[in-house]
């Protein structure tokens, strides 16, 4: 293969033929590329014609930042950057701003749907013509089916359909009926005997969707599997966005503030709508007195709960860094291996571990202190014992982390200054206060504080081993005594308080607040250790 080569500057450069694997590349280069647009704006259109405008909207932007970035000739830098920086709204950006909107709202479960289809669903609301009700069966007709209708008790008249594929659809299928006589019904063939129930229930969705017609032009609608009939609306609609009960006339009209089409009396229709309370959920955490209490209960224990599992694990572990970085100390690597297990073992097990061994009645912690001192804790029951057990888990979940922690800073301390205040003649406490304990504290303050956020969001811990409880009493939300904000808001959103999403999401936006400036004076921190 002959190259040609050229010289440009003091550099050179030499030109081959294209592979054919280069060539195939560029020609399935755009085609490709179509594909992927195609591809892309089919998605689009199918988020929109859910009814998810503002979705679509996002994923167009999305998509079109990418293909220009990605086919245009500019901005090579954007190719590194793009995916982490769409990572980033998509992932952290987006559910951030998706949860403090709902903060601003009455979702719930009981509000789970708009305005606008609240009003749809209940328009949808028939009750059936029962005097006019049919009974049907179903024949095979060769490949298709027919439909025969009838009076209860097999009186006449009686209608029968044309035939039929019975095949699903989304949209409810017309069918005009005949009168059941020898022209329309043949008695014998081609009709086979009515389908069992079985089979019916095999041709269910395809019947629900069929509107019979009469020849009086009266409309048959499915009802069950043995019945087709006309229905009247439970309710009409207004011009002014209200409804009016078919039944007695009563006027109902949307109540923003409460979620609810309402009438004049206070009467409401379920199911509610979402509706934007603004501040709603936040003025109930300070002015609510019913709720305002736990809440705050449960805040103060949340921040006692992380301070104090960053301090106790503090203290432990550089204890026992301490201890095991003396030369003097035999069996070191034994005592640091067995004192790092807490911290190989997977933490879910751990805390399972230690619900068996707290166990009032069967637990060996509270076997070992009636032998001892005869006395059978309730660990579970009492909200302060709970609290304890808490601690004590967490503690020695956590104390390993800031041992490695503190083993690896004081290795870094020079032994000059150990030396020195040997002749000095100071005692190891002296050594530990004065020594120790200023040099290793800087550089472990901004660790101590990523420790405390984690601890704030410590959900495993309590959802494993107390579940929040023993519970407060007579609350208007159910709140447990051990609970921290998270296990709290996962209590509100997704368990026992009737799943308020609104005012989960606004105390998950507060703890996002908190969370955040920790990491703040964490940045702070470790711009002053790198000093």
């Amino acid at each position: 293969m002959t190259a040609t080569s050229s010289t440009l500057g003091q550099g050179s450069y030499s030109t081959l033929p294209p592979s054919l694997t280069e060539r195939l590349g560029r020609l399935a280069y755009w085609p490709a590329a179509v594909m992927l647009m195609l591809g892309a704006l089919y998605f689009v259109f199918v988020v929109y014609s859910t009814g998810q405008a503002a979705w679509a909207a996002g994923l167009l932007v999305l998509f079109t930042a990418g293909f220009y970035v990605y086919l245009s000739r500019g901005g090579f830098a954007w190719r590194y950057l793009f995916p982490g920086v769409a990572g980033m709204l998509v992932f952290i950006a987006f559910p951030l701003v998706f949860t403090a909107q709902i903060g601003f709202t009455n979702y719930s479960s009981t509000h789970l749907l708009s305005e606008t289809r609240v009003r749809e669903y209940l328009l949808e609301q028939h009750d059936a013509v029962e005097d006019q009700v049919l009974g049907y069966s179903l024949h095979a007709d060769g490949a298709e089916f027919r439909l025969v209708l009838q009076p209860e008790g097999g009186a006449a008249p009686r209608w029968v359909s044309p035939p039929l594929a019975l095949r699903s659809a989304r949209q409810p299928v017309r069918v005009d009926l005949s009168p059941a006589d020898a022209e329309h019904l043949p008695l014998t063939a081609p009709l086979q005997a009515a389908l069992p129930l079985p089979e019916l229930i095999k041709h269910r969705d395809a019947l629900a969707r069929l509107v019979l017609v009469r020849p009086d032009k009266t409309e048959l609608h499915y009802l069950g599997l043995r019945e087709f009939g006309p229905v009247k609306p439970q309710w009409t609609a207004n011009p002014n966005g209200s409804l009016t009960r078919a039944a007695d006339g009563v006027v109902f009209d949307p109540n923003r503030d409460t979620g609810f089409f309402q009438s004049s009396t206070g009467e409401t229709l379920q199911p509610g709508f979402k509706a934007f309370i603004g501040v709603g959920n936040y003025a109930r955490m300070l002015f609510d007195a019913e709720f305002r209490g736990p809440f705050l209960s449960i805040f103060t224990w949340t921040v006692v709960f992380s301070a104090l599992t960053v301090a106790c694990a503090t203290a432990i572990g550089m204890l026992f860094a301490v201890m095991l970085n003396w030369e003097g100390l035999k069996f070191r690597t034994t005592y640091r291996t067995l004192l790092f297990l807490p911290y190989a073992v997977p933490g879910f097990i751990s805390i399972l571990v230690f619900k068996g061994l707290f166990n009032q009645n069967f637990g060996e912690i509270n076997a070992i202190l009636d032998a001892l001192f005869g006395v059978k804790p309730a660990w579970f029951a009492d909200p302060f014992l709970a609290k304890t057990m808490l601690l004590i888990v967490n503690v020695w979940l956590g104390y390993p982390y800031i041992m490695i922690l503190c083993s690896g800073l004081l290795k870094a301390i020079p032994a000059d200054l150990y030396e020195a205040s040997a002749l000095a003649g100071a005692s190891p406490a002296t050594n530990f206060f004065k020594i120790t304990a200023p040099l290793i504290i800087k550089p472990l303050a901004p660790l101590l504080v990523s420790a405390f956020a984690f601890n704030f969001n410590n959900f495993v811990l309590i959802a494993l081993l107390t579940d929040g409880r023993p519970d407060f009493l007579s609350t208007k939300l159910p709140a447990g005594q051990t609970d921290i904000l998270v296990s709290y808001t996962y209590r509100i959103a997704f368990r026992d308080s009737g799943s308020d999403f609104g005012l989960a999401a606004a105390i998950s936006t507060l703890i996002f607040f908190l969370v955040a400036a920790l990491s703040l004076i964490n940045l702070r921190l470790s711009a002053k250790a790198q000093k």
